[in-house]
Parts: C-alpha cells; structure tokens; sequence
C-alpha cells in the first residue's frame, strides 16, 4: 500500500471508531485488572499484531510514522493495550530484522495473523537495564539448544505463546555481549509459568514471569542461525519499543491534558471557571506544549526509522521527552482536579499510576540519558 495522506486518515479513522467501541468499557476492565479477550480479538481483526510486519510475511507493512500515530491514539484511550502488540511486534522486528528468509518465512506470518502472539523477553530477576548480566544459558546438545534460567517483568507472558529469548550460549565471553545470543522461543516442554505480578498500573495486560527448566530448542530458532549477536538483535528491535513507548507517553499526556481542559471549564471557584484562574491557565499551556513537543520528537525519530537510519538516539530522546510528558501532565491533571483527581470516578488517577511504567519501561530514562549523551560525543569528536 502506498501509504499516501489519504490512506494513512483512513487507518486513524477506522482506529478511532474502534477506540469509541471499546473506551465504555475500559474503567472496568482496568478496575479489575482483567486481560481484555474481547478487544485483543478486535486488534487481532484489525491486523494491529502485524502492524509494521512486511506485506510480504502478512503484515500491513505500515510506516513506523504512522503505527506511532496509531500507538498515541490507543494510549489516550486505555495505554495497557499499546502494550499487548507493542512487545509482540518487537519480538517480531527482532526476526524481521535479523532473521534468515527461512525464518521469517516460517515465523512472521503467524506472528503478523496474531495466532502465535509473546514479547521479547530480556528481564531478569537481576538485571534489566544490564542485560550483559543475564544469566540464563543455553548449551548445545547435538542440533538442539538445552536452556536454563528465568525472566521476569515479560508482558504477554501468559496469554503470549512465543518469545524472542535473550540467553547466554557462551557465559566465559568477553565481553560478555559477544557471548549472547537471541532464539525464537515458543512456549513448550520445560517452559514453566511463574506469577502473574501485581502493579500500580498498566493493568488488564498480564505481566509475568517465567522458568526455563532443561527447556530444548532446535538450532534453527537461534535468529540468524550465528551465536554472539543476541544483544545487538535485541537493542536493534527495542528501537521500534522505544518509539512506541514513546508515543504512549504522548497518549498519556494528551488524556491527562483533554480531562483538564474540560473539567477546568465545568468547576467554578470564586464564581468563574477555574481555566480563567492564571495558575490553571499556567498548568494547562505547559501540558499543552510539552505534548506537542514530544510528539514532534517521535515523528522525528519514527523517520528516521522508516529511513532506515541508525535511531537509537532519536528514539531516546523522544522516550525520554514523552514519558516525562506523561508523568508531568498526569500529575499536574490531578492537581487541576482536586479531590476528584484522586477519585476512581474519573480517569486521571489512571493516567497518574500508568505513567511511571514508561520512564522505567524499555530502557529507564537514566539509561535514555546515558545513550544520547554518548551519541552526541560520538558524532562530534573533536
């Protein structure tokens, strides 16, 4: 599909008639944090699971411009479904990207249908933003990889029936990045399920961990079919994580801005509309700008994606920009609320507890920091 204006308004707008389907019953959902079986299904029809999936492999092949866009929409809505095909597709660009043909023939179709959905799975008990400290291994046995070890904080765990499985096949490497590698990993003999965990926010999505006990894999799962390159694999795919959680920042920061435009012209202090008030109106023109500003950070970076250029930098600074966004609008909305901000009446106290998931999640925003400023030397050496 040529992906001109005209066709990208027609997917935004078949997106916002699912939105207005589904936004009566999120309050509930979220409540009770219940995995939405419905609403995955209605994804799963709209092709999101396979939203920048090559047409070639059953995708839609959509510019990350555009999934961006759709991503923003979503999380203004209810941000814990971005999550469900957000983890799934990186799994996805992780083959897409650095699969061989035969494994991209074999896996993206099914992922791109959703009838195999996961995540990447990187998280361990110990290490997260560290990943060169993972410790599960895997050993070759013959044509098979015999694995051990756990991960934990990996969305789409239960529900999920595939991951892109970050190991170590080599634990004497140096660096240790040399010795890692990435594998397809359906869920099978060996995979054990641990506990659903209990969060402030980003309910409804199940997050859990999981065991890997003498788990086997043939050795055509290892992506690439080359030990040493799972890092690179998997820092190469959360690129397209980063953007997306940047863009469910800006989701984020525009419900929490939309809320307070609108309660700050119902509630009246001192006989006039509390937006007349120059604190509110203060409060509101930051939000305002901070979303735009962050939105213009993700389209940037989302071209430079599309372009095929290096992003990690682009991507960092519009995750960090965005979800700062997110955690500032929010609390700035339960401000302008008052007392009803801190109420399960309204939204806003959702916004307040979904937020803090972004600056940690897909790298924390210390990491962000650390990542642009060594880009910045990088591409200016004296």
């Amino acid at each position: 599909m040529n992906f001109d204006a005209e066709n990208e308004q027609l997917i935004l707008d078949a997106v916002d008639k699912f939105l207005i389907q589904i936004k009566p019953s999120v309050r509930q959902l979220e409540a009770d944090d219940e995995y939405p079986e419905e609403i995955v299904a209605q994804m799963k029809e709209m092709g999101l699971f396979g939203a920048v999936i090559d047409p070639e492999y059953g995708g839609l092949g959509l510019p990350v411009s555009v999934y961006a866009k759709i991503v923003e929409k979503i999380a203004c809505v209810w941000m814990s479904l971005t999550g469900v095909f957000n983890s799934h597709l990186i799994m996805a660009m992780s083959v897409q990207r650095f699969g061989t043909e035969e494994q991209k023939r074999k896996w993206l179709p099914l992922f791109a249908s959703g009838e195999m959905r996961g995540a990447l799975a990187l998280t361990e008990p110990n290490c997260g933003t560290d990943l060169q400290a993972i410790k599960s291994t895997a050993q070759l046995d013959g044509d098979e990889y015999i694995i051990n070890g756990s991960k934990t904080w990996i969305t789409n765990s239960l529900h999920g029936s595939c991951f892109a499985l970050l190991v170590k096949t080599d634990s004497t490497a140096t660096p240790a990045h040399k010795g890692m590698s990435l594998f397809i990993a359906p869920k099978g003999e060996g995979f054990v399920m641990g506990n659903k965990l209990k969060k402030l926010g980003y309910k409804g999505v199940d997050t859990a961990e999981f065991f890997l006990e003498n788990y086997r894999l043939p050795s055509e799962n290892l992506i690439g079919l080359e030990e040493g390159h799972g890092l690179q694999h998997a820092l190469g795919a959360l690129a397209l994580g980063r953007i997306n959680v940047a863009a469910r920042g800006i989701g984020v920061a525009s419900a929490a801005l939309n809320d307070s435009i609108e309660y700050s012209q119902q509630r009246k202090t001192f006989g006039k509309p509390i937006c007349q008030h120059q604190s509110i109106q203060i409060y509101l023109a930051d939000m305002a700008t901070r979303v735009e500003a962050a939105r213009l950070l993700v389209q940037s970076a989302a071209a430079a994606f599309d372009r095929g250029e290096r992003c990690d930098m682009e991507a960092g600074m519009a995750k960090l920009y965005a979800t700062e966004a997110a955690m500032s609008n929010s609390a700035e909305a339960l401000r302008i609320h008052g007392a009803y901000g801190y109420s399960t009446e309204f939204n806003v106290e959702r916004y307040y507890r979904d937020a803090p998931l972004l600056a940690i999640g897909e790298g924390t925003n210390e990491l962000q920091r650390i990542i642009i400023a060594k880009q910045l030397i990088e591409q200016n050496p004296l």
